[in-house]
């Protein structure tokens, strides 16, 4: 299991942007440093584990559920059919 050891939170962070007509960007600081390592991690993350989405797709609670609709369409269909 793949994990991101770095995580980032920013206190306050509403003051922590310039204002609205500059284009309300993240002021630089140590705060926006971190925060860009983060998301340069989540981008390696991303690449590095892209070839293998399908495996993070297929959840158990959703093959349950498909199965439990396609049950009931059988259902459905064989009761139509025997009217």
């Amino acid at each position: 299991m793949f994990a991101i050891p770095n995580q980032s939170s920013i206190p306050m962070a509403y003051k922590q942007f310039t204002e609205e007509g500059e284009g309300s960007r993240l002021m630089p600081s140590g705060n926006r440093d971190r925060l860009v390592d983060c998301m340069e991690e989540f981008v390696k993350y991303t690449i590095v584990m892209r070839p293998h989405f399908d495996l993070f797709g297929d959840r158990y609670s959703e093959r349950e559920e498909k199965r439990a609709k396609e049950e009931k369409a059988k259902e459905s269909e064989r009761q139509s059919g025997a009217k």
